[in-house]
């Protein structure tokens, strides 16, 4: 393994890169939220393919997480990263261009795929190039860039989308993601693996990328038969997946990382718990506001900015705390409070006073902030060095597969209230109602998620 002062790269340099990227990734599906009415109307889609919109990002990005986490540790963290800011560039150049729904959904599948890369790498590239007692500062640091980027993808997406259309947000993105790529290329020099020369397990691969897409895939299309029968067979690959991991030599997902630690097992289940709790919250109040409050998309864009903005100020507080205190106690907290905000929104009606609905995005805000970093630094804390590629990746899935599962509840209760039409004023009281359905599912999970924060154990 290289080190990186030999060969002249600064730690600043790989945090740099590192958190563009985490700015670049969430910029991307918080902007993409604020435009969908608009992209809904222009290429005519309903309430359902709207969500589609989002998901396929998701999903595909969660598919191959893991995978890469693991290709990463390696052929190469660099290596995997530049390959991913490519085609996440790419595949945002497409995606302005696209003229049909099945076109826009195609490219932000493949920007999904680039996504993964970055995400499977930037964490894992930071836990090896920082030492221990630095990393909850530069892991809540970097948590801080990927909440700036929610914060600016509201306010930017609104602005870009009212006055020059919703293509530029990524036609924006890929002037960033080019930006990126040019520091990579002339200035990161060196490369950073953990498990050189070791074989990558393609069947296990396939089989646990094939299961995750049917499981995922399948709850988007309850309640249909279809989707049940996707959902048994997803379950049936993925516990098929976990049996062949256990037997095979070089594992692409190590299992003992679990069986050995009730850390590691339980921080990331939390995760899982916390953004399928909580992603879906910016997507319902992005329509809540544009649709039954009448909000243009630069004014519904600065008031959901309220919720990223607080978790970008204090998720590197978080992070130092988390080096000090107990993660556990301090993510626990967090959840508690995201809790209490869900059951807030619960009761959200066209005559909610807009006070309240930015002051309860602020306390989502806050538990959000507590939870994330002190979170991250447990997982990472309790992994050894050569599993850092894929320890990050795992995260990393809990994460998009907690956000595809949050998406997947809430375009279920679109179905189930509103069916496959446009969303249009008379079906204004069936969204609300669906909207309430999902924060009272989203607020029981959450506070289920609290217990599973607490039994992960003492992290030091």
């Amino acid at each position: 393994m290289d080190d990186p002062v030999v060969n002249g790269t600064s730690k600043r340099l790989v945090l740099l890169v590192t958190m563009t990227a985490s700015f670049l990734f969430p910029f991307m599906g918080s902007a993409v939220n604020i435009a969908l009415p608009r992209i809904g109307k222009e290429l005519s889609l309903d309430a359902v393919m709207l969500g589609w919109i989002v998901t396929a990002y998701l999903l595909s990005s969660a598919a191959l997480l893991v995978p890469f986490g693991r290709i990463a540790d390696i052929y190469g963290r660099k290596k995997i990263f530049t390959c991913g800011i490519v085609i996440f560039t790419l595949s945002s150049i497409f995606s302005g261009m696209a003229n049909s729904a099945t076109m826009l959904i195609s490219c932000r599948v493949f920007q999904g795929i680039g996504g993964a890369m970055l995400a499977g790498t930037a964490i894992a590239l930071l836990t090896t190039v920082f030492p221990a007692n630095e990393r909850g500062k530069v892991l809540g640091i970097n948590v801080a860039a990927t909440y700036i980027g929610l914060s600016l993808g509201p306010v930017l997406g609104g602005v870009l989308t009212q006055h020059f259309g919703w293509r530029s947000i990524f036609f924006l993105s890929a002037l960033l993601g080019l930006a990126v790529i040019g520091v990579v290329l002339w200035k990161l020099k060196g490369e950073w693996t953990g498990a050189k020369g070791e074989r990558f397990d393609l069947a296990g691969s396939v089989i646990y990328i094939l299961g995750l897409v049917a499981l995922v895939y399948g709850f988007t299309l309850l309640p249909a038969m279809s989707g049940v029968w996707l959902i048994v067979g997803g379950a049936i690959g993925l516990a098929a997946f976990v049996m062949w991991e256990m037997r095979t030599r070089s594992p692409v997902l190590d299992i003992s990382l679990f069986r050995n630690s009730k850390t590691f097992t339980f921080s990331n289940l939390a995760a899982l718990i916390n953004y399928s709790a909580t992603f879906a919250v910016s997507f319902l109040i992005s329509l809540y506001l544009q649709y039954l409050k009448g909000f243009n998309p630069q004014s519904a864009g600065l008031i959901l900015v309220a919720m990223p903005a607080i978790q970008a100020i204090f998720s590197p507080l978080a992070g130092r705390l988390s080096d000090k205190i107990e993660p556990r106690l301090i993510a626990s907290a967090g959840m508690a409070l995201t809790t209490v905000g869900l059951v807030i929104f619960i009761f959200l009606n066209k005559e909610t006073p807009l006070e309240l609905i930015i002051g309860n995005l602020i306390l989502i805000g806050f538990g959000f902030a507590l939870f994330v970093s002190p979170n991250t630094n447990a997982v990472m804390s309790s992994a050894p060095k050569t599993a850092y590629g894929v320890a990050s990746a795992t995260l990393a899935t809990m994460r998009q597969v907690g956000m595809v599962l949050s998406m997947g509840v809430a375009m279920l209760m679109f179905t189930l209230y509103i069916g496959r039409v446009q969303i249009t004023p008379e079906y204004y009281p069936l969204f609300q109602q669906s909207m309430k359905t999902a924060f009272i599912i989203f607020a029981v999970l959450c506070f289920s998620g609290i217990f599973a924060s607490l039994a992960r154990g003492k992290v030091r």
